[in-house]
């Protein structure tokens, strides 16, 4: 495989992932969480170089479309543990312990409480969350970003 091969597939990998979060979201219903919308800004940076790397020719380009996927495949781990309980999540998005709470404080933590929680799974395959597959096809896409950074 040649870089600018591996550039496309990185940058089409982008594309495809980005199409699908959009997909399950108007097409599927399932609206995201904040985590999600996390991971989807490095893909969308990625694109932006992908497309930039392709018209310049520019090495150092690669190496950052390389850090994007690295983003997000880490954000995308991140978040499938906050999901799986391994650790918690940003407060303004999952839910926390309420002993102690007051009944008046446990009133205003559920009326602050966003929509679309971070710790709950709205689909998984094969054992994964969409995070999860997030993560490792991200972290596939950065060694595409490095193959063509390396042929290049």
């Amino acid at each position: 495989m040649t870089g600018r091969q591996a550039l496309w597939l990185a940058t089409f990998g982008s594309v495809t992932l980005m199409a699908g979060a959009l997909a399950f979201q108007y097409i599927g219903g399932m609206p995201p969480c904040k985590m999600c919308y996390w991971q989807r800004y490095p893909h969308i940076i990625a694109i932006a170089i992908g497309a930039l790397a392709l018209g310049l020719s520019n090495r150092m380009l690669t190496l950052a479309g390389a850090a994007a996927a690295l983003t997000t495949s880490a954000i995308g781990f991140f978040h499938a543990g906050v999901e799986r309980g391994f650790w918690e999540g940003p407060t303004s998005c999952t839910s926390a312990s309420i002993g102690g709470l007051t009944a008046d404080e446990l009133f205003d933590q559920i009326m602050a409480a966003p929509i679309v929680r971070c710790d709950e799974i709205p689909w998984e395959m094969l054992g994964l969350s969409m995070a999860g597959w997030n993560a490792v096809i991200s972290l596939a896409l950065a060694c595409l970003w490095l193959l063509a950074w390396r042929r290049a």
